[in-house]
């Protein structure tokens, strides 16, 4: 199936990213959001980062306004269902998917591909409650969407072949690389990672390490780019803590119990980057922890 337009649901972080990248490999995107202000904010968003391509030398300035004009923002989401493909980036919520996926319901062309840019939710449960089980997959991109190579695809039990190959020469035409998982809860990056992360969280809360200490071990003892209590921030802490909780439901096993430190910063609405406020204030600068 030939893919040329694209709906994505939702222009959050990782919306506005995915609709930066599919417009700038040359797809017609409609991106939709139920808040002006978010759409509006997206488009800036997306704007500024074609813009810090342009100055780096890695995108031309009519590509960057060729690009730009590929994006319609709109409130209406049956707009987007003669896409031929749709990518919901809503929301960490099953109950949020279902209903988006039962509103696009009777505006969705025949041939529709339904994606999930979810990181943790059972693609064959959300695949089910549609009219289309077997055009219906994980598409799960890392944020930032514009920087990260990588893209887990995930299968439903139901869903087929010519999806998944047609989905796989997606990601190659974005620049891409798509690699398989399993619909297990969390698939691969995020079944490794948060756990990873919540342990982060374990270690500072029985007072094993303090936030700078954690990071600073992790960050130069094992070489990674960023802190995990620093990068649980910037993916939000309510994030993190709804992927611990689909991982210690799903798998029941008392390992992937979300940390009570986190429960506890997600309850003050400290969820990280998003907030100003998480293991670090980002009021200040440099951000100062918050322990």
């Amino acid at each position: 199936m030939q893919i040329r337009t694209v709906g994505v649901v939702g222009a959050g972080q990782m919306g506005a990213g995915i609709a930066q990248v599919f417009a700038q490999a040359g797809y017609q995107v409609q991106l939709n959001d139920i808040d002006q202000d978010q759409l509006d904010a997206a488009m800036e968003k997306i704007a500024w980062g074609y813009g810090r391509l342009v100055e780096k030398g890695q995108l031309g300035a009519d590509e960057r306004d060729a690009s730009l004009a590929r994006i319609t923002p709109t409130l209406d989401l049956s707009a987007l269902g003669h896409s031929d493909l749709i990518i919901e980036a809503a929301t960490e919520d099953e109950a949020i998917k279902h209903k988006i996926f039962a509103e696009l319901a009777p505006h969705l062309g025949e041939k529709t591909l339904l994606t999930s840019n979810t990181s943790s939710i059972s693609i064959t449960r959300l695949a089910s409650a549609t009219d289309r089980p077997e055009r219906f997959m994980g598409f799960h991109f890392m944020n930032p969407v514009p920087v990260i190579e990588l893209v887990e695809l995930i299968r439903g039990i139901a869903t087929d072949d010519q999806t998944f190959q047609t989905m796989k020469a997606v990601v190659a035409d974005l620049g891409k690389t798509a690699t398989n998982s399993e619909d297990f809860p969390a698939f691969i990056v995020n079944r490794i990672l948060l756990p990873m992360i919540n342990e982060a969280i374990y270690t500072l809360y029985e007072g094993v390490g303090s936030v700078q200490g954690i990071d600073s071990a992790m960050k130069l003892g094992t070489k990674h780019p960023m802190g995990p209590l620093e990068l649980a921030d910037f993916i939000g802490l309510d994030v993190c803590l709804a992927i611990m909780n689909v991982l210690h439901e799903g798998l029941a096993d008392t390992k992937y119990r979300p940390c009570p430190l986190l429960v506890k910063y997600v309850e003050a609405g400290w969820l990280g980057r998003k907030t100003n406020r998480g293991f670090y204030d980002y009021r200040s600068d440099p951000p100062v922890p918050t322990r």
